[in-house]
C-alpha cells in the first residue's frame, strides 16, 4: 500500500472514535480527545518522513500483511478481528512500535484507557519519534485527568514532525493542560496551534479564559462576543460572558442574557446559579425559588448550597438558612465563613451562648476573620462577658473601622467592668455616632451617663 493512500486512510479515520469524557481536563477539548488513527501511515511515522528536495528517497519496507490485514479491519471498527491479527504479530513481534500502536488504538477505542496506555507506552519505546504515539498517549492521559503524564507526552509530540492539523491538536490540548497552572504558557501553545489551522470556537473561548485569568476582562468580553455573534446557543459563551458581567456589577445586562438562555434551556445549572447570583444582589424574592430548584436537584453542590443559606438568611428564614449551614458544617467544620454564618443565624433566634461558640471558633480559625469578631464581641456582651467583649472589639478595630454599634459596645463593656471614665468616653462618641438614628440606645446611654457622672 503506498505513503500517500496510506495517508488519505489515516485522515479518513482521524477523530472517528471518540472515549467517552470523564475528565475536566477532556471535557472542552472534543477536538483533541479523540485517540489519533495511524492506519497504514503511522507505520512510516518519523523514519519515513518524505524525502526533502536534495535527499534521495527513503525506501520504505513493505508492511506485513499480518498489519495490513489488521488495520483493514480497524478502518471498518471491526476490533475483534483485528484484535485475532494483532495479537499473534505482537508475541512474535513485541517490540514492533507499529503494532504497538495499532493495539493501543483498538483498546482506545473500546475504552479499556489502561490497556491503551501501556500500548502506547511500549510504541513510544519502540520507537521514540513516533508522534501518533506521543500523541495519542498524551490525550489519552489527559482525558484520564493525569495531566502531569499527559504534558511530556504532547511536548515531545509537537517537538516531532508532523501533519499540521495533527500537530496542532497536539498544542491545544497542551493549552488546555497548561491553563490551570501557567496561563502564559497556555497562550503560547494556542498561539502555536493558531499558525498551523484556522481558529475555531473552542479556541476563542479558551482564548477569552485565559484573558479573564490575566485579568484582561475587556478582552475576554470581546472574545466571548465573537462566540456568540457566529453561534448564539453557546452555553459556554454565554456562561462566560455572564461571569463578566456580574463581576462588573452590570446586572441589567447579565439578567437579560440569562434570561434568554434560560427560555432555551430551563434546566441548565450553571446558567440558573448565574441568574440566581444576579438577583440575589437585587431581588432575593426572585431569586430564592430559583436557588431552591437548583438545591432539590443538585442537592451536594456546597457552593449552591451555600447561595441559597444566604438567601434565606437575608430574607429572614434564619432557622432554615442554619439547617443547610449545620449540613455544610458537618462536612467542613473548620470553615470560619460558615462558623460565623451560623453564629450570625443563632443570634437572629435569640440563641447567644451557642452563638458566643460558633464565633468563638471562628476566629480561632481565622483571627483576620473581623466578622467573626463582631459577633463574638455581641454574643459576649449578650452573655454577660465584658472581658470578652473588649478583647473581641479590639482584634476588630484591627481591620474595620468603628460604628455606632461598636462604640455602644464598648461603652457598655467598660460600664459592666465599673471602669467609669472609659465608659464615658465612648457613651459619649456612640451618642456623636449615632445621631438620632438609635433613640433607644441612646437614651440608655444618656442616663448611664448621667448616672456614672454622680458617682
Amino acid at each position: 500500500m503506498s505513503r500517500f493512500i496510506c495517508t488519505a486512510l489515516f485522515f479518513a479515520l482521524l477523530g472517528a472514535i471518540a472515549p467517552a469524557q470523564n475528565s475536566a481536563a477532556a471535557s472542552t477539548q472534543s477536538s483533541a480527545a479523540a485517540p489519533t488513527q495511524n492506519s497504514a501511515a503511522a507505520s512510516t511515522q518519523s523514519s519515513a518522513a518524505a524525502p526533502t528536495q536534495n535527499s534521495a528517497p527513503v525506501q520504505v519496507p513493505p508492511v506485513p500483511s499480518e498489519l495490513v490485514e489488521a488495520e483493514a479491519s480497524i478502518a471498518h471498527s471491526d476490533w475483534k478481528s483485528a484484535e485475532e491479527k494483532l495479537d499473534p504479530w505482537l508475541v512474535a513481534h513485541p517490540g514492533d512500535a507499529r503494532a504497538l500502536f495499532d493495539a493501543g488504538y483498538v483498546a482506545d477505542a473500546q475504552n479499556r484507557s489502561d490497556a491503551a496506555a501501556a500500548f502506547y507506552r511500549r510504541a513510544t519505546e519502540a520507537n521514540p519519534k513516533s508522534f501518533e504515539s506521543r500523541l495519542s498517549l498524551g490525550l489519552l492521559l489527559a482525558r484520564q485527568d493525569k495531566l502531569t503524564e499527559a504534558r511530556p507526552e504532547l511536548a515531545a509530540a509537537v517537538a516531532l514532525e508532523a501533519d499540521a492539523v495533527l500537530k496542532a491538536r497536539a498544542w491545544r490540548a497542551l493549552a488546555r493542560i497548561d491553563r490551570a497552572t501557567d496561563a502564559t504558557a497556555a497562550s503560547n501553545d494556542l498561539l502555536e496551534a493558531l499558525k498551523l489551522t484556522p481558529e475555531t470556537a473552542d479556541d476563542t473561548l479558551l482564548a477569552a479564559e485565559l484573558a479573564e485569568r490575566a485579568g484582561q476582562q475587556s478582552a475576554a468580553e470581546a472574545a466571548y462576543r465573537r462566540v456568540l455573534a457566529s453561534d448564539p446557543h453557546s452555553t459556554a459563551a454565554i456562561t462566560g460572558l455572564a461571569h463578566i458581567l456580574i463581576e462588573r456589577k452590570q446586572y441589567p445586562e447579565a439578567e437579560s442574557l440569562l434570561h434568554d438562555a434560560l427560555a432555551k434551556l430551563p434546566d441548565d445549572p450553571a446558567l440558573t446559579a448565574q441568574l440566581a447570583t444576579v438577583l440575589a444582589d437585587q431581588d432575593k424574592a426572585e431569586a430564592l425559588p430559583l436557588l431552591q430548584k437548583l438545591h432539590e436537584t443538585h442537592p451536594n453542590d456546597a457552593a449552591i448550597t451555600r447561595m441559597l443559606a444566604a438567601v434565606l438568611a437575608e430574607s429572614g428564614d434564619y432557622a432554615g438558612a442554619d439547617k443547610l449551614d449545620i449540613a455544610l458544617l458537618a462536612a467542613t467544620p473548620q470553615d470560619a465563613e460558615l462558623l460565623v454564618a451560623h453564629g450570625q443565624n443563632l443570634v437572629h433566634q435569640l440563641q447567644f451562648a451557642p452563638a458566643y461558640t460558633a464565633f468563638e471558633q471562628a476566629t480561632q480559625i481565622d483571627e483576620a476573620n473581623a466578622d467573626g469578631w463582631s459577633g463574638l464581641a455581641f454574643a459576649a456582651s449578650r452573655i454577660s462577658r465584658p472581658d470578652v467583649t473588649i478583647h473581641a472589639l479590639t482584634m476588630r478595630s484591627r481591620s474595620l473601622p468603628e460604628n455606632s454599634s461598636t462604640l455602644f459596645l464598648w461603652a457598655t463593656a467598660y460600664d459592666s467592668l465599673h471602669q467609669k471614665d472609659q465608659a464615658i468616653v465612648y457613651y459619649r462618641r456612640f451618642l456623636d455616632a449615632a445621631a438620632g438614628k438609635l433613640p433607644n440606645q441612646e437614651w440608655q446611654a444618656r442616663q448611664r451617663m448621667q448616672v456614672l457622672g454622680r458617682k
